[in-house]
């Protein structure tokens, strides 16, 4: 067998030492360029802003403060408040925290308001009245509050309101108390209260004007509550002894009704003719009169005897009707004079 030629044996050994040799890697990926930073945006003077809290910070005044926007710079104003950090005070608190601004012209300020509103009288009743019922106010009581000055608390959110330092006397009716506002971020407040509980009473008052010798029926009255003291002593106090009864004067709408001015309707009217009964032990006598007087179920008033013109005193027993007793002397006998 003949060796192989030398250009055969070079190009096996060129083909060998290709196959044993490693597969050429690509190259790296050149890294992608890097974009240019966004520089941030210069601080800027906050020409009105509106608080949260009581407190002041950085961020308040300048816009884009970075890391120091948080910084607590003092307290701000009271709720309903507000502020002004005028120009050589505002360049002050940049410089001091390295904040990259100055004032553009002396004008330059920055306003600071906290917005609140006034806590109203209604809302302080609500607690006070709760107060002075648990100690031992009526439950119809009014109560009265001599004065309230009311103070600014914050919107949101709502105060919540304590009664405290109660002091209530039940014979004077008059008390003392303290309203303590707190709540949310707002300092507390207290707020003096003073005033008197006034007893109150349900009586019936006229619905409408009602003109005298009306006889009172149940939609002529309504029942209302008022003070104590300012119902007159003899006014009546329940509907029942109203309805039904006779007004003697008139009586304005809302007006309560007086004892003095109510009386039974009247049953026999002045000058009307009535009929008389005479009674005697076994026997009545019945004739004919004329009522000198008005009278009511029970009244006592002077009758004529046509026929003799003697004046007698009757009772009168129903409508159109009187009772004399038999054996009465009469007020005025026949032809006679008054006794």
């Amino acid at each position: 067998m003949h060796a192989p030629p030398l250009r055969l044996l070079a190009v096996l050994a060129a083909f060998l030492f290709a196959a044993a040799a490693p597969a050429p890697t690509c190259a790296a990926a050149a890294p992608a360029p890097t974009a240019a930073a966004v520089p941030a945006p210069p601080p800027s003077l906050r020409p009105m802003t509106t608080l949260s809290g009581p407190m002041v910070r950085l961020g308040d005044l300048f816009a884009n403060a970075g890391p120091a926007a948080t910084q607590v710079l003092g307290p701000g104003p009271a709720p309903g408040g507000r502020i002004v950090v005028p120009a050589t005070q505002l360049a002050y608190i940049a410089e001091r925290y390295d904040i990259a601004w100055h004032p553009a012209s002396p004008g330059d300020r920055a306003v600071l308001a906290w917005p609140g509103r006034p806590f109203t009288r209604a809302e302080a009743m609500g607690p006070l009245v709760a107060a002075l019922r648990a100690a031992g106010a009526g439950r119809h009581a009014r109560i009265v509050l001599d004065r309230f000055d009311p103070p600014l608390v914050p919107l949101t959110p709502p105060p919540t309101p304590v009664v405290s330092a109660l002091a209530y006397d039940p014979g004077s009716g008059r008390y003392s108390a303290m309203l303590l506002l707190s709540g949310g971020q707002m300092e507390p407040i207290a707020v003096p209260l003073a005033g008197r509980v006034e007893a109150t009473v349900l009586l019936p008052v006229a619905t409408n004007r009602l003109a005298a010798g009306t006889v009172i029926a149940a939609e002529d009255l309504r029942l209302v509550r008022r003070r104590l003291s300012a119902v007159p002593g003899d006014a009546v106090l329940a509907a029942n002894l109203a309805i039904g009864q006779q007004i003697r004067n008139l009586i304005p709408a809302g007006a309560p009704f007086l004892r003095a001015d109510l009386r039974p309707p009247l049953l026999v009217a002045k000058g009307a003719a009535v009929t008389i009964r005479v009674r005697s032990p076994g026997i009545t006598l019945i004739a004919t009169g004329q009522a000198l007087d008005p009278g009511s179920a029970g009244d006592r008033i002077r009758v004529l005897n046509p026929v003799s013109h003697a004046v007698l005193e009757a009772l009168v027993i129903g409508p159109g009707k009187v009772r004399v007793m038999a054996g009465a002397p009469p007020l005025i006998p026949a032809g006679g004079v008054l006794r």
